[in-house]
């Protein structure tokens, strides 16, 4: 499963890189996916990134 971050959607709370550093980061102010990470989206962590997310701005994917 695909994880993604919308960069128009994310409001820079940094809760998916307090959750889930190996798979995201925190740049330029917004959340972003660590490169090579983007098959991730099976992940627990991942899965709580994205619930607990307050702009619900991760997005996971087949």
């Amino acid at each position: 499963m695909k994880v993604t971050v919308d960069r128009g959607v994310c409001y820079g709370s940094a809760e998916c890189a307090h959750r889930a550093p190996s798979v995201f980061a925190f740049e330029d102010g917004y959340g972003v996916v660590r490169p090579g990470r983007a098959d991730s989206g099976d992940d627990p962590r991942v899965r709580e990134a994205a619930e607990k997310c307050p702009s619900q701005a991760i997005v996971l994917a087949e």
